[in-house]
């Protein structure tokens, strides 16, 4: 087998001793060979269930240990990881099942009911599998002579915001130029400590650092349901050095007394994705001292791809930075590369961290690729400095009276109003301008805002054609399974 495929036999000789993973809840540790260990007793278990190469293997679970553990039994054996996302309901549990029609499940016992419904052949608990693990000796597992960098490793099925979720297929290569960029671009090493309160279903939980940081022998540290005062306790606790969080979790942070009061020693950088982050998020960072900045990404790219020091964070705020080491981006616009600062285009991405096809998908993976470049339907611009900034998603632009408007930035403003927690902009028909920007607004906690008050402050920053023209105000905002906003359901509720 390559040892680029099965890369954790090789960090588990290196430094075997080395504690790659902290369960927060339990305080359990466990070191590179504990966890080569623990890989190896679930690849032989999955070989007795007549698991083969090329074979899907789905996981049902909050975060835990058991994705990592079944994430490099994969890559021992060729077979491919399946992450569920626990939020979803039977009937969208089912559509992807019978999508990837995976042989066998891992599951925590709190789903068991609904893996019951799920057609799969073979089911393994969390609790079975911990019995297996305390077996000295392994069986004998039979490793595939053909396994490649380009082989499946993962699928990973998008949120669904642009209809059906498609299963994203990633190969070992693009795992690892995944790896070795952000290596070389965020300059990570083995010192390094992250938390993860992002789920571990979803690429920014599983992709963005944690294995980056497996691959050159730092420490994830795995949080559960996210509770501020929890999570701040453990980022100090484990002398987290480097942590990816998205606003929402970071609106609550800084508003808490906790945040006020602890220092956050080790920390290097929090990182903020998503979603645009509110200005007093970096203000309440920037009083303590501690950097912080946003990045860009998505599930068929790394999903990492750009880079920005925390000090031109702090004076380009809202940018996502430069490219980073091993990937290159361009704007396009109409079928031409944009090179005219500051003017809008599609963003596309082209380097060994992409995915490789959507799983069934012929048509989507047709239409995401271009020459090598995949298409992402981000929008984009860059200023004069190269330094890009992502304006919104290509099918959310709005056009009101000939004009175009883009949702992102409207959001930006309305975020930077002290008193609102949440917002989200969207074009909503109309029979004189045709589209007409639209606001849904989330008020902090103990405050009172009115649409018209927000009208006045939006005029102040935006063109009277970007200011919007219906404001509602709700307790909540819908979201995705995966924690995204749900624009659809928005315009679905107020259009």
């Amino acid at each position: 087998m390559s040892w680029v495929v099965d890369w954790l036999e090789s960090r588990a000789r290196l430094t075997p001793d080395r504690i790659a993973i902290v369960d927060a809840q339990t305080g359990k540790r466990w070191s590179y060979g504990q966890l080569n260990h623990r890989a190896i007793r679930l690849a032989s278990a999955l070989d007795a269930q007549g698991v083969r190469f090329g074979d899907r293997v789905a996981i049902l679970s909050p975060n835990h240990v058991a994705y990592f553990d079944l994430l490099f039994a994969c890559a021992k054996t060729g077979a491919i990881f399946v992450p569920l996302n626990w939020r979803l309901s039977l009937p969208e549990l089912k559509e992807i099942v019978l999508d990837c029609t995976p042989k066998s499940i891992l599951y925590h016992s709190q789903f068991k009911k609904e893996v019951k419904c799920l057609p799969i052949s073979f089911r393994s608990s969390l609790d079975e599998l911990e019995l297996e693990y305390t077996q000295t000796q392994p069986k004998t597992v039979q490793i595939p002579v053909k396994q490649k960098m380009t082989d499946p490793w993962m699928i990973l099925y998008t949120g669904g915001t642009t209809g059906k979720p498609k299963g994203v297929v990633i190969t070992h290569k693009a795992a690892f130029w995944n790896a070795m960029n952000t290596q070389l671009s965020w300059g990570l090493t083995a010192e390094d400590t992250t938390p993860v309160y992002l789920p571990m279903f979803h690429s920014g939980g599983l992709n963005a650092l944690s294995l980056p940081l497996l691959y050159i022998g730092g420490t994830i540290v795995i949080g559960g349901k996210f509770e501020v005062e929890k999570a701040i306790d453990v980022i100090e606790k484990e002398r987290c050095t480097i942590a990816l969080m998205v606003p929402t979790m970071y609106h609550l942070m800084v508003q808490s007394s906790h945040f006020t009061a602890s220092r956050f020693p080790a920390m290097r950088v929090f990182l903020s994705g998503g979603a645009p982050c509110p200005l007093s998020v970096y203000q309440a960072f920037a009083q303590k001292g501690i950097p912080f900045k946003e990045g860009y990404g998505l599930t068929e790219a790394g999903p990492n791809n750009f880079q920005i020091d925390p000090e031109t964070a702090a004076t380009k705020r809202g940018s996502v930075g430069v490219p980073m080491f091993f990937n290159q981006i361009q704007l396009v616009s109409e079928g031409q590369i944009v090179n005219q600062t500051g003017e809008v285009g599609e963003i596309w991405i082209r380097g060994g961290h992409l995915f490789a096809y959507y799983w069934n998908n012929p048509e989507a993976t047709g239409d995401a690729w271009v020459d090598g470049w995949f298409r992402t339907g981000d929008l984009g611009k860059r200023d004069l400095d190269g330094y890009y900034y992502i304006v919104g998603r290509k099918k959310d632009m709005i056009v009101t009276g000939g004009e175009n408007v883009y949702p992102l930035e409207v959001e930006q403003v309305l975020g930077d109003h002290p008193d609102v927690s949440e917002v989200s902009v969207v074009g909503l028909p109309d029979d004189h301008w045709g589209e007409v920007v639209a606001a849904v607004v989330v008020a902090c906690a103990g405050k009172t805002l009115t649409p018209a008050q927000l009208q006045a402050y939006c005029a102040t920053r935006l063109g009277r054609y970007k200011v919007p023209k219906k404001i509602y105000l709700a307790d909540e905002l819908p979201k995705t399974p995966v924690g995204k906003i749900d624009k659809k359901g928005i315009v679905q509720k107020y259009g």
